[in-house]
């Protein structure tokens, strides 16, 4: 009785100590966290379960849009000279509208396939899509994926703006649930398909068709409907005319997600990503676009504020730009009148004009070609070309930092620098002379000289803190304006020789509101650096003041203090003008796109006459002041009022003796000047040909002592603030 009562309690103890055991281990601190994050799970999913339940039963029980297929929107935004023109409108309802039946079955399957796969399912918005979106997003801390439905997006377009709060996407939820009770989905699709934004100015399918391809819908192959498809995601960056590897890379993603859901066979698709893209080569534009280079310029900047493109065409924003309407104006016509009096009449002769204040730095002039219906190509922060001889004042200016004046003398006679034999138009040379002189007649050999003096590397630091980007040779041949640049940045340097030193950042908006008058946006102060002493900004325009007066530039004297510099490529493929006076900069660029030979064609002619007409409006009420810069006296130059400096013809107007070409208004003068002109510069051409093999035959040109400049030994470089 005893054992077995004594077994009992064994059994009750051995019991008793597994019970507390059991107590021990769940009270460890690991199991207890994975508990408490187990339930939060639980009770997190619960509440955003029931959270998206009440959403749906509110949203089902919205009533529907009265009169939504007559509904236009007039929210529109609006580009803004700063003299108050209205320059570009954007509106959602410029377009050519097509009917659902008249749309391609290829292209709707495409659309729904990028953009909302499920549209034929859903109410209006994708709960499941909204939920996979969300935890993406936490998991990358970023918005990284969309759940917005074809209908949302719609609701975006016709009624809302584009502001990323959640009040929005509340709103638009709501609006979408509404469309949805009120039109079916085949009228949703229409509408979308007609009201989306597709860049380059097409509103809907049809008229992006036109724009991209010139064809109607039904005349569109697979990948070029594919390609359309891919276009609302990021229109200015898909745009074929922008980028045809981007637009090429996104069709491709549009067709592998209509393999996917097996709207094409992989005979289709593989057949599809092998295309090219044509594009057409007259894009209508559809909106109303004063200054189309500028627009574009504009929405680039409002992107780099954080607008998306979506939020600028729909906004109904108030963009107040630095614009000069009426110098603009003027840009574009003298653009289009000059090119046709010099017979520039070909699509790819081109010209570029870009203005802006070197003070405030206010963009004033900005055109990207001679025709924007024709090229959207943006030669003004695109084009990278050749500047020539207009490349040799920052020579000059690293030559003036170093200690050396525009009154020391400069060998104007042949040079050999390593192999590089560089040689006057027509083998003109004139001895000694003035930097100053060296200048204003362009002489190569001299620049040749100058940079062999002061060194490529003082050269190309120059060019750099003044603000070029594109890369420079180390080679004594930048000299004469061998590589090239952006007419953008080229300009931007030539502010500091304006603006006593200071390179100022260009911008174009002063101010954005919303369609409420709210100020989203204004300029503060604009970025400026100091990048030259105030004596070599002196110097440098004392030396370019005579360019317009008696050297190369002649044909832009405006009337008024004012400097600048011609330049012209070989064989007269590029041509520049860039000058400037107290208050504005501008620089002209005329040459032609596929790089070919422009006869006849100088920085002193077409350049220099557009210079002058567009300066001459946009300093119309900046008066006669002159640059409030130190005396600078240029020895034996307009002395007792008169120029006892003799100029020997010169290398960027070779057949004049130092005059500039004026372009007259008659046909008749134009057709006589561009023939004499023509074979002056043949002529020439031949003269140095029977030089050259002269020289092959032994006859080669005087080796000129290293040391070409009579003066001092030059102080050491006046280094930039950026680089002490």
């Amino acid at each position: 009785m005893s054992s077995s009562y004594d077994r009992y309690k064994r059994q009750r103890a051995s019991k008793g100590s597994s019970r507390r055991e059991r107590e021990r281990r769940s009270e460890n601190p690991i199991s207890k966290f994975f508990a408490n994050v187990k339930m939060f799970i639980l009770v997190t999913t619960a509440l955003m379960l029931a959270g998206f339940v009440a959403l749906n039963l509110y949203l089902s029980s919205l009533p529907p849009i009265e009169n939504l297929e007559d509904y236009k929107p007039n929210i529109v935004t609006k580009f803004y000279s700063a003299d108050g023109e209205v320059i570009k409108t954007f509106t959602a309802y410029t377009y050519d509208r097509v009917d659902l039946k008249d749309v391609p079955e290829e292209l709707k399957k495409a659309l729904i396939a990028t953009e909302d796969k499920n549209f034929y399912k859903h109410n209006g918005y994708d709960v499941v899509g909204i939920i996979r979106s969300s935890i993406q997003n936490i998991i990358a801390r970023q918005t990284v994926q969309g759940a917005s439905t074809l209908t949302q997006q719609l609701a975006r377009i016709l009624f809302l703006s584009n502001e990323r709060t959640l009040t929005r996407k509340v709103k638009e939820l709501e609006v979408a649930a509404r469309i949805e009770k009120t039109i079916t989905k085949d009228q949703i699709l229409e509408m979308y398909l007609n009201n989306v934004y597709l860049g380059a100015g097409a509103y809907g399918v049809s008229a992006a068709s036109k724009i991209y391809f010139n064809k109607k819908l039904n005349q569109l192959t697979l990948p070029e409907l594919a390609l359309i498809a891919g276009l609302p995601q990021a229109p200015s960056v898909y745009n074929p005319y922008n980028s045809k590897k981007l637009a090429i890379r996104r069709r491709n993603q549009v067709l592998k997600r209509m393999l996917t859901m097996r709207y094409i066979t992989k005979d289709e698709y593989k057949k599809a990503i092998e295309a090219d893209v044509t594009l057409s080569s007259v894009p209508q534009i559809y909106t109303t676009n004063k200054a189309p280079y500028f627009s574009d310029y504009v929405v680039k900047e409002m992107q780099k504020l954080g607008f998306t493109e979506t939020d600028i065409i729909h906004g109904g924003y108030k963009v107040i730009t630095t614009l000069d309407s009426k110098a603009q104006d003027v840009a574009n016509e003298s653009i289009l009148k000059n090119m046709k009096a010099w017979g520039l009449t070909n699509k790819s002769h081109q010209a570029a004009v870009f203005s802006y204040s070197p003070i405030d730095g206010k963009i004033l002039v900005y055109a990207g070609g001679k025709n924007y219906g024709e090229s959207q190509y943006d030669r003004v922060t695109q084009a990278i070309r050749p500047p020539g001889s207009a490349f040799k004042p920052i020579v000059y200016a690293a030559a003036m930092e170093k200690g050396i004046s525009p009154n020391d003398l400069i060998e104007d006679m042949p040079v050999t620098i390593g192999n590089w034999s560089p040689h006057n138009y027509s083998h003109k040379y004139r001895g000694k002379i003035p930097v100053y002189k060296a200048l204003m007649v362009s002489s190569n050999v001299c620049a040749a000289r100058m940079i062999q003096e002061v060194g490529i590397r003082s050269v190309k630091q120059l060019a750099t803190v003044l603000g070029i980007t594109t890369p420079l040779e180390y080679d004594y041949t930048i000299s004469l304006g061998s590589n090239g640049v952006k007419l953008f940045e080229f300009v931007r340097a030539y502010g500091a020789f304006a603006n006593g030193g200071y390179v100022v950042q260009p911008y174009a908006i002063e101010k954005i509101e919303d369609s409420r008058g709210r100020v989203l946006y204004r300029a503060g102060k604009t970025k400026s650096t100091h990048q030259l002493s105030l004596k070599t900004a002196a110097e440098m325009t004392a030396m370019m003041k005579t360019v317009l007066i008696s050297g190369t530039g002649t044909a832009a004297n405006i009337g008024k203090p004012a400097a600048g510099k011609t330049g012209t490529t070989d064989d007269c493929r590029d041509a520049y003008f860039v000058g400037y006076t107290p208050d504005i900069v501008t620089g002209v660029w005329v040459g032609d796109d596929n790089n070919k030979q422009v006869n006849g064609l100088y920085g002193g002619t077409i350049p220099a006459r557009i210079w002058k007409e567009v300066m001459t409006v946009a300093t119309r009420d900046m008066g006669s002041k002159d640059f409030d810069y130190p005396q600078i006296n240029l020895e034996n130059y307009n002395k007792d009022g008169k120029d006892e400096v003799r100029i020997i013809g010169d290398d960027e107007n070779p057949a004049n003796e130092g005059k500039a070409i004026i372009v007259p208004n008659t046909d008749e003068e134009t057709k006589a000047l561009i023939e004499n002109v023509v074979k002056s510069a043949e002529e020439a051409k031949a003269k140095d040909k029977k030089e050259d093999k002269k020289e092959e035959k032994g006859q080669a040109a005087p080796v000129p002592a290293s040391k070409s400049i009579t003066t001092a030994a030059p102080i050491p470089m006046a280094m930039p603030d950026s680089l002490r």
